[in-house]
């Protein structure tokens, strides 16, 4: 089982690889959590990891149990060269559209790291402006370390802060589906309305 882990962390990071014998040395992996959700905000996270260390555990958040997601985000804080979160709420969000608030989420978590990049990898297709080297990579989350680093970092952060206004707001249930859309949420939605935290045009076909 270990050597299986060791091989696909090996995988993981033949793109950092990669970049690191063209003379990179701080590569750093962005990805967000939270654009699907009807609320709360959406979050990125950018993460330098160092270069001979690997960090046991790091995976694509989403196939991370949330016990699991806490273990490795505590690890990757620990160890990681940077850590850097950005955000947008509801109303940027509602402001700008979706796509557009989480570009403005990842520049904000970049420009949030102590230690400058020298090269971006963000998950996805969408490139943000930056003045870094950089590239994107679709389904980055699963093929490099530093882009999974940066889910787990991004996916944590944003379940703590659902799960806090979770007792703000109980009659939701945020801290169970984290503001997914689940038959649950909605009904709740249909019978109590929307709160501060929901994005009103996620939400137009839940309220009558």
């Amino acid at each position: 089982m270990k050597e299986k882990e060791e091989e696909r962390l090996k995988g993981m990071l033949e793109i950092e690889e990669g970049l690191y014998s063209k003379g990179y040395n701080f590569v750093c992996g962005v990805d967000e959590a939270g654009r699907g959700p009807l609320c709360g905000p959406v979050v990125a996270a950018a993460v330098i990891l160092k270069k001979d260390d690997k960090i046991e555990g790091v995976n694509d958040s989403k196939k991370l149990s949330e016990k699991k997601r806490e273990e490795v985000y505590e690890k990757i804080m620990e160890n990681a060269i940077a850590v850097g979160v950005g955000m947008s709420d509801v109303d940027v969000i509602e402001e700008v559209n979706i796509l557009n608030a989480t570009k403005m989420a990842m520049k904000q978590a970049i420009d949030n790291l102590k230690q400058q990049p020298d090269y971006v990898l963000i998950d996805g297709n969408q490139m943000i402006d930056i003045k870094f080297d950089g590239q994107t990579v679709v389904h980055g989350d699963a093929k490099s370390e530093s882009i999974a680093a940066a889910s787990i970092i991004a996916k944590v952060t944003r379940d703590r802060m659902l799960i806090q206004w979770d007792k703000e707001y109980p009659e939701y249930g945020f801290a169970k589906h984290k503001g997914y859309g689940t038959k649950a949420h909605i009904q709740a939605i249909e019978k109590y309305g929307l709160t501060p935290l929901h994005r009103p045009s996620f939400c137009s076909k839940f309220v009558k």
